[in-house]
């Protein structure tokens, strides 16, 4: 009897556990209470702490996922099983990400809800999204002087971006073995949007240029809001290849809503086909990060760093937003160049908030979309220049 018993614990998880599985476990159920109860990015938190969860947990045969069948080219042979272990289920979904399918897809289902109108009516607008790239600029540097090197810090610094389909697509394919700690830098982040930029956006501008009112933008036609996608597109293509899967999935997504003539599709893309993709981006995102490898200082510079990024994004961001409100006669509110950061609504709608508690008849939420898509596309672009420099 006490022979069986021994048998069933020395099989069982609790005895295979590590410290460092147990550690990621616990930082799993943190993560978890993050998204369900303070409502922190939960459509991507949530699927991300679930996969932290599973991947961390003992399992008979050597897991539900291998990294080191990922890094570098892919071992198809092992991840069919040809290598003696038998494969796990995130090794099938961590393909999605690994072959630049999921990121993809996620930035055709965004284009599919974004409206390009405001960016298109105010173009200056482009000038404020490219700002909030310095974001990028100051991890990257930052990064390399730790010791980083140039692949793990080009991944390091597009979490500036605040854009995590971005992030994982870049990382992916320059420095694999860091995906788990930026995805949960970088989306952690983009949760904490609200807490992080209103205290900078305080402190770079004063209440007069905060109660400023914006005047209606023009009216953008139809026309405009069709060839704007396929613009885009061709430009930055024809600049830079690289950026090729990221803009083109992007614009797509934006034709089928804006050409009149694909509604199904649209909607398909803002609705089935995202949620689908973010369950499986999410979980497998999540399984990367084990805990022998996540729980190290490597990991805490990176979380510290992109906080930095986000803190610098937004400085960049107010910075471009004050020279056009002094170039503008004080017409533009400099509190709309935080929007630039990319994450889409958050920041805009951070912009409009932090507005209304200067002037409560301010109302600043599409005037901040300009800036915030025009973010989305920078982070694309700035993906691919890093790509082309490293990958």
């Amino acid at each position: 009897m006490l022979d069986v018993i021994k048998d069933l614990w020395q099989g069982s998880g609790f005895y295979a556990m590590t410290w460092q599985q147990a550690v990621m476990i616990l930082v799993s159920f943190v993560l978890i209470y993050l998204a369900i109860h303070k409502k922190f990015e939960p459509l991507l938190l949530l699927p991300i702490a679930f996969g932290m969860l599973l991947t961390n947990l003992p399992w008979p045969g050597g897991g539900i996922f291998h990294p080191e069948w990922f890094r570098g080219e892919i071992d198809w042979k092992a991840v069919g099983g040809g290598a003696g272990v038998e494969p796990g289920l995130f090794d099938f979904l961590y393909l999605g990400v690994k072959l630049d399918i999921f990121p993809c897809l996620i930035f055709m289902a965004v284009g599919a809800m974004t409206d390009f109108g405001p960016l298109i009516s105010r173009p200056s607008s482009f000038f404020m999204g490219a700002g909030a790239q310095f974001g990028i600029s100051f991890a990257f540097v930052v990064s390399t002087l730790l010791g980083f090197t140039g692949n793990e810090a080009a991944s390091i610094g597009i979490i500036g971006g605040a854009d995590g389909p971005t992030a994982i697509y870049l990382t992916s394919k320059l420095a694999p073995h860091l995906l788990g700690a930026i995805a949960v830098a970088a989306y952690s982040y983009m949760a904490l949007i609200p807490m992080i930029q209103p205290w900078i956006m305080k402190l770079m501008t004063t209440k007069k240029m905060r109660e400023v009112k914006m005047e209606q933008a023009r009216e953008v036609s139809k026309v405009e809001k069709i060839c704007f996608p396929i613009i885009v597109t061709v430009v930055c293509v024809l600049i830079l290849p690289t950026v090729a899967p990221l803009i083109g999935c992007l614009m797509l997504g934006n034709l089928f809503r804006e050409s009149g003539v694909t509604a199904r599709l649209s909607d398909t893309a803002q609705n089935a086909l995202c949620n689908i993709v973010t369950i499986f981006l999410g979980t497998s995102v999540g399984a990367t990060a084990i805990g022998t490898t996540f729980l190290s200082l490597e990991t805490l510079k990176i979380i510290g760093l992109g906080l930095a990024a986000f803190a610098f994004a937004t400085f960049g961001g107010l910075l471009i937003g004050i020279l056009m409100y002094f170039l503008s006669k004080g017409k533009i509110n400099p509190l709309i160049g935080s929007a630039g950061v990319s994450a889409v609504p958050m920041a805009a709608r951070v912009s409009n908030t932090v507005g209304q508690k200067a002037n409560p008849s301010n109302f600043l939420l599409m005037h901040a979309m300009g800036p915030n898509v025009a973010g989305v596309i920078g982070s694309a672009v700035a993906a691919g220049v890093l790509l082309s420099m490293f990958g």
